[in-house]
């Protein structure tokens, strides 16, 4: 006897839906009536539709059925697409590679947002919103150090790795407040123990038996 295994069966481009979609596409290949053809692949829509409904949330889930069906038939189907085909190269092309910024971070544990709004307040003008944004800084400063260091820190070190990064150019004026830390870091509460409410409950009275010995 002869087993019909999916391991020896043709691999399916989408197999989410099923062997039988696969089966129906490969078939509509070989129609030679191209209106026929057109119908049955019409027909084809609606049952993959069907089978994934969830594509109907998405934007344009038409579009992306049609998409899909090109794919099963490996981009090898002449018919009326509503649609552009998709072009094969888009589905096999490599990632593009994801641009990182470059440049070493000079203090890993205030990254690189800091720095970069530190070189921001260099270029602003003196006056209330250079100290208002200089404030913020300090304060996240603070806050990033102990967050990364988990211990404490003085605030002499914060101004002077502020002294550093910007170059000598960022001052803490009288205006510039640097936080507590159970200010930045509020301290975690501690969730209630649950239990049974004792107040609540109603004392019956209870009435002991006394035993008697049968003799």
């Amino acid at each position: 006897m002869n087993y019909d295994y999916n391991t020896q069966r043709k691999s399916m481009a989408l197999p989410e839906y099923g062997r039988n979609v696969q089966k129906m596409v490969d078939h509509i290949k070989t129609i030679e009536d191209r209106e026929e053809r057109n119908r049955a692949a019409k027909t084809i829509i609606q049952i993959m539709g069907n089978l994934n409904p969830q594509i109907r949330d998405t934007g344009d889930f038409k579009h992306k059925l049609w998409d899909h069906l090109a794919i099963i038939a490996d981009f090898n189907l002449d018919i009326d697409s509503p649609y552009p085909p998709p072009e094969r190269e888009r589905f096999t092309e490599k990632p593009r590679k994801v641009p990182y910024p470059q440049g070493d971070i000079r203090f890993l544990h205030y990254g690189r947002i800091i720095e970069l709004m530190i070189d921001a307040a260099i270029e602003m003008e003196e006056g209330k919103e250079k100290e208002y944004l200089t404030n913020l800084i300090v304060n996240q400063m603070k806050k990033s150090y102990i967050t990364w260091n988990r211990s404490q820190v003085s605030d002499e070190v914060i101004i002077s790795d502020l002294k550093f990064l910007s170059r000598g150019k960022l001052k803490i004026t009288e205006g510039i407040r640097i936080l507590e830390v159970k200010e930045l870091i509020p301290p975690v509460k501690k969730k209630p123990q649950s239990g049974k409410s004792q107040g609540n409950r109603q004392n019956k009275p209870f009435n002991r038996k006394k035993m008697h010995n049968r003799h």
